[in-house]
């Protein structure tokens, strides 16, 4: 048995000054995913594929600003029941190199290597904030 089809939002499409009607975006539900996409066509090649639906409407987003409109030539995708386009997180940084061990071949076997004394930092803390003085009470009364 075929999967049925689910409406899951809309997208129109501007035809000079003149807003066309709107194009129906349908959701199948299959065993490896989700698929959605137009019904009408020209626009029937436009598919996203994704493993939830929120994956396939980011995919579908993304193949259909590929398709060639300018931006004001179309608007939405307006999504339906909860749908919301979910994009990839975008790549974290590289992990901070490490610095180079220098490693002397003048040290004959069996000696260890020592570090050069480290020189101390200079302070460069603030100096510490002063303190607050009590306020006298007043005892007149």
């Amino acid at each position: 048995m075929e999967h049925l089809l689910e409406y899951v939002g809309s997208v129109h499409i501007y035809l000079g000054p003149y807003r066309g009607n709107p194009i129906a975006l349908y959701m199948r539900r299959t065993n490896a995913g989700c698929q959605i996409g137009p019904k009408a066509y020209p626009w029937n090649g436009v598919v996203g594929t994704g493993e939830t639906p929120n994956k396939a409407a980011a995919d579908f987003e993304e193949k259909w600003k590929a398709k060639g409109l300018s931006a004001d030539m179309y608007s939405g995708p307006s999504w339906e029941g909860g749908i919301k386009p979910e994009n990839p997180a975008p790549p974290k940084p590289p992990p901070a190199p490490k610095p180079a061990v220098p490693t002397n071949a003048s040290v004959p076997d069996g000696q260890s290597v020592k570090p050069p004394p480290s020189v101390p930092a200079a302070d460069t803390s603030a100096p510490p904030a002063p303190a607050l003085a009590t306020q006298p009470t007043d005892e007149s009364s």
